[in-house]
């Protein structure tokens, strides 16, 4: 089974790959440029390595042609962001692969009704990434159902693993709040640090993905969910990260305007799409039933995993 990832090195892919390498597929990562995965693994060393320029060959009208061209049985596109680019490429494989998998985003729902959010929920996303990846998850629908393309959805929530920084309690991605907590210092939470923000590791995104193959008659034409079993409060996570290292959070709370006064524009601007979004807090049942997904990690146990590599290496302050 030759399967091709496009932008294979990232977050999901530095453990989707060695997945499928262990599971015998023959694999072939598209990517601009040849990147070390965030953690290393032997199986990287079966990998093939084409090298593409996805906007420029799109452009030119010829990146689908160029992944059919490799001859596919399997495409997991990790970095499509247009409805454009999805068409371009699924009229590029219609009849040509077994399956089509997509990684969308939690985000595709934007105001919700009621949580957990199900994947059934009608779509009213929020933000142009939001919109443009409902629009692309809604054709790639209308394809499996009205012409027969194989395709899933897999949607995760915040992904989160050790070589980034994850997202914090202050949603956003300041390395320093963790340091905050660390030394037991006075931190600011927006808000009543009531808003919920919903982790999932990066290896557990990796498992769905293979269980969608793995399950292809169960997966074709849907979307499924990829988080961890529960969402975080803001209050409640900060409690937590403190504890790991044996602090009491120290926290208080500000109406959020008044909060950004505090922070960086990019950590409020940051800070702002995830509250607007809230509550992120997705149902897992869908794929736990049909797929058997069982994730590994707890919301917590993702984040700390991802802390604990950035203590390691000075980029938290202890």
């Amino acid at each position: 089974m030759h399967t091709i990832v496009i932008g294979g090195t990232g977050h999901v892919g530095t453990y989707l790959v060695p997945r499928l390498v262990e599971a015998g597929h023959r694999v072939t990562v598209v990517s601009r440029g040849k990147r070390d995965p965030y953690t290393p693994h032997g199986a990287w060393r079966a990998v093939n390595h084409v090298v593409m320029d996805r906007a420029g060959d799109e452009a030119r009208g010829t990146f689908g042609t160029q992944i059919r061209g490799l001859e596919p049985d399997i495409v997991i596109d990790m970095i499509c962001f247009t409805l454009e680019s999805a068409q371009h490429l699924v009229q590029a494989l219609r009849g040509r692969v077994q399956a089509f998998l997509h990684c969308s985003t939690c985000w595709v729902h934007g105001k919700t009704v009621s949580v957990p959010v199900t994947e059934d929920q009608p779509r009213q996303p929020i933000g142009d990434y939001g919109i443009k990846k409902a629009a692309i998850e809604a054709y790639l629908h209308h394809e499996a159902r009205h012409a027969g393309f194989p395709e899933t959805c897999i949607l995760p929530g915040h992904i989160v693993g050790p070589g980034w920084v994850p997202l914090n309690p202050q949603a956003n991605f300041n390395p320093d709040v963790y340091s905050t907590l660390a030394k037991g210092e006075p931190l600011v939470l927006p808000n009543l640090g009531q808003e919920l923000v919903h982790h999932v590791h990066a290896d557990d995104v990796a498992q769905l993905f293979m269980l969608a193959i793995e399950n292809w008659n169960a997966a074709v034409g849907q979307s499924f969910h990829a988080v961890s079993p529960a969402a975080l409060t803001l209050r409640g996570y900060a409690e937590a990260a403190a504890g790991w290292f044996g602090q009491t959070a120290d926290l208080s709370f500000r109406p959020f305007d008044a909060w950004r006064e505090g922070v960086s524009e990019r950590d409020a601007e940051a800070t702002w799409g995830h509250l607007e979004h809230s509550p992120n807090c997705y149902s897992i049942a869908k794929p736990q039933r049909l797929l058997g997904y069982q994730p590994r990690y707890t919301s917590l146990q993702a984040v700390r995993e991802a802390v604990t590599w950035l203590v390691d290496r000075d980029i938290v302050k202890v």
